[in-house]
């Protein structure tokens, strides 16, 4: 499998919306179908606004299999067509945008357990906790941060620590 990150083109942002609401379903639990729906209205309005928004594409299909948008070292969205999880893809998109940041920060559902053990794996460590999410509304949300490595350090290697 071969997977391409490109940057997102206007005519993605309906696929991309489709990608987070097919992983959102399948991996925040915690959400109401009303829940899905009021955040769906919230993210189809940010996606056009997103200043680095990136396209996973496998193979030689340029349909987007998953998605990230990031600011600063600020990872605002990152989702993975769940007929995808555990290929490599929001890895492959996480490291796409980690070159020339200190540190790359992401906030995570507390209540999302894939989430947290997909960026635990890739080396972040909890730094906050926030009882409301970003909406203020009552899903508590988990502050991570991955530092840069160091030069020469791979992910496997930063994730695992000292020997």
């Amino acid at each position: 499998m071969l997977v391409t990150i490109r940057p997102a083109r206007p005519d993605d942002h309906s696929a991309l919306l489709a990608v987070w609401r097919h992983a959102v379903e399948a991996t925040h639990h915690f959400l109401t179908a009303d829940d899905i729906d009021w955040y769906e209205g919230m993210v189809a309005s940010y996606l056009p606004q997103m200043a680095d928004l990136r396209v996973a594409v496998v193979d030689d299909a340029d349909t987007p299999a998953g998605f990230i948008a990031q600011d600063d070292g600020e990872i605002q969205m990152l989702f993975v067509d769940p007929a995808r999880h555990g290929s490599g893809i929001g890895t492959a998109l996480l490291e796409a945008v980690a070159p020339g940041h200190a540190s790359l920060r992401v906030d995570v559902n507390e209540d999302n357990p894939s989430g947290r053990a997909f960026y635990a794996a890739r080396g972040f460590v909890q730094t906050g906790r926030s009882v409301l999410d970003g909406e203020g509304r009552p899903f508590p949300i988990l502050h991570l941060r991955r530092p840069a490595p160091d030069r020469g350090q791979t992910v496997s290697e930063r994730s695992a620590g000292p020997a």
